[in-house]
């Protein structure tokens, strides 16, 4: 008879998501097995954090201060060249007066030391972390998913079982079908992005150096992220009708883009890109918008990009992974203590995540219309509002209608599209008086988009920072769950 490991949660992927969930219920005592296809240090997009991972889930897991030392660029907020306004503009996270100061910031992070560092913390907090393992597939008996096939770093093949498998293995995951549904992908944010690194650009004015600087051109925008004094990711984000401008020599193709956008081309004029190490490549990495019709089955959990991603305008991907991880290692801890039941668990980790899915959803919907240069295609496909998109808006309405936004009043595509329309349209009044004072910080904060996409963040900062003196909090869904007073469990409210 083949040999299986026996572990109450075994963990594919060793990322954000994969490390934050299997330290989390390992907190709790259950014996976690990670097992992580690459070693780390390993070269990983998605550099630009949110505060809530940064003073919520890293604080839960005890390793903010390791963070804080690691010398990462401190990132007050976001800079735009976007919209009606020819000169930047830009958003602080002072300007909820949940994230004031200490917490009103978060960090830019190369990912191959940022998640080294929280991989290193779960192998602290007694996960068994083991690195080169390739899972192949899960172990089913029809039933519910029981465990893993794998190939550890020598190439023996190997069995793991388990009470539960986490599918943390990103956006190349193999197991994410093994839940049962599929991925489906958004017309609306179905586009291309070519990206490099380059040293020695130019800065943004202090006291937003560290910021991200995001630039709208006609052919799509370009992040322009400082990793360190020197070194900055580069990416342009075009239109998946507009293919043929990321395709060819990629070194070629990313000089073109560069060049149409004046400001990118401007901060770049003394810069050089890099050509060696793990930065030295020119990557492109497509139809990265999309969310999976089931994210659980029993024993089978999908978190973070396993089970949906949405267009990184606004540096939500670490956030979306980190904080999946933390509502699923709630509903793993619940489970496992006996105190909340397996399908109220997990039903709670589904609506939640889809909800924060569908609040980063809307806002950048509302970010996209924003933009009034009609003589760009790129913008008039992202036109939702005419209808050749109605099918996009009927999808759309399906995933967040009731149990994703909570708004009862999301119960058809029209209603959706008036809805829209006056977030963006109230988005965009907002960002026209921002300034220097406090009036257009206080018009972001009253935008409707703005305030959802920082509520869950906020939550889960709070918690962190306050632990069991935090204010007990109302369930999110009627007769749903609400958090433990530690943060790492489910239960009944009172």
């Amino acid at each position: 008879m083949e040999s299986r490991e026996q572990f109450d949660v075994i963990v594919v992927g060793g990322g954000p998501g994969g490390s934050t969930l299997s330290s989390l219920v390992s907190m709790r005592g259950a014996r976690v097995l990670l097992l992580e296809r690459e070693v780390f240090p390993r070269y990983q997009i998605g550099e630009s954090l949110l505060p809530s991972t940064v003073h919520g889930v890293c604080r839960l897991l005890g390793v903010a201060d390791e963070l804080a030392k690691a010398g990462f660029p401190v990132k007050r907020g976001g800079t735009f060249r976007w919209g009606s306004r020819p000169e930047p503009w830009t958003f602080s996270f002072a300007v909820s007066p949940r994230m004031a100061s200490p917490s009103s910031f978060a960090y830019q992070v190369e990912r191959a030391k940022f998640d080294k560092i929280m991989l290193d913390n779960a192998a602290r907090l007694g996960v068994d972390v083991r690195q080169g393992c390739t899972v192949h597939d899960v172990l089913d008996d029809g039933e519910r998913v029981h465990g893993v096939r794998w190939t550890d770093a020598d190439g023996n093949e190997r069995l793991a079982e388990a009470r539960f498998v986490v599918d943390a293995s990103g956006n190349t995951s193999r197991l994410h079908t093994r839940a049962g549904g599929r991925r489906e992908y958004s017309e609306y944010f179905r586009s291309l992005a070519l990206f490099g690194y380059f040293e020695g650009g130019k800065r943004l004015p202090e006291p937003n150096s560290g910021n991200i600087l995001s630039v709208a051109f006609d052919s799509g925008w370009f992040w322009y992220i400082p990793l360190s004094q020197t070194l900055t990711s580069v990416g342009a984000v075009v239109h998946r009708s507009m293919a043929e401008k990321v395709q060819g020599d990629p070194e070629r193709a990313l000089a073109a883009l560069i060049a149409e956008c004046p400001l990118i081309s401007e901060y770049l004029a003394d810069a050089t890109r890099v050509t060696e190490g793990r930065y030295g490549q020119i990557r492109v990495r497509k139809d990265y918008s999309y969310h999976s019709t089931r994210f659980w089955r029993p024993g089978l959990i999908l978190v973070g990009d396993a089970a949906c991603f949405v267009d990184p305008v606004f540096s939500s991907g670490v956030h979306l992974a980190t904080y999946s991880a933390l509502l699923a290692a709630r509903s793993i801890n619940s489970i496992l203590a006996g105190t909340v039941e397996e399908g109220p668990a997990l039903q709670e980790f589904e609506a939640r995540y889809r909800r924060e899915y569908g609040v980063f959803y809307q806002f950048l919907m509302s970010f996209y219309q924003m933009n009034r240069n009609e003589d760009s295609y790129f913008w008039e496909a992202k036109r939702v509002t005419r209808s050749e998109h109605r099918t996009e808006l009927q999808a759309f309405v399906e995933l967040i209608a009731g149990v994703s936004s909570g708004e009862s009043a999301l119960t058809d595509a029209d209603t959706f599209v008036q809805n829209f329309t006056m977030r963006a349209d109230e988005l965009e009044v907002a960002v026209d008086k921002l300034s220097d004072g406090d009036s257009g910080s206080a018009a972001m904060l009253r935008s409707s988009v703005v305030r959802g996409a920082m509520y869950e963040g906020s939550q889960v900062q709070m918690r962190a920072l306050l632990g069991t003196d935090a204010a007990r909090e109302a369930a999110m869904f009627p007769g749903g769950l609400v958090s433990s007073l530690d943060g790492l469990s489910w239960e009944y409210q009172a």
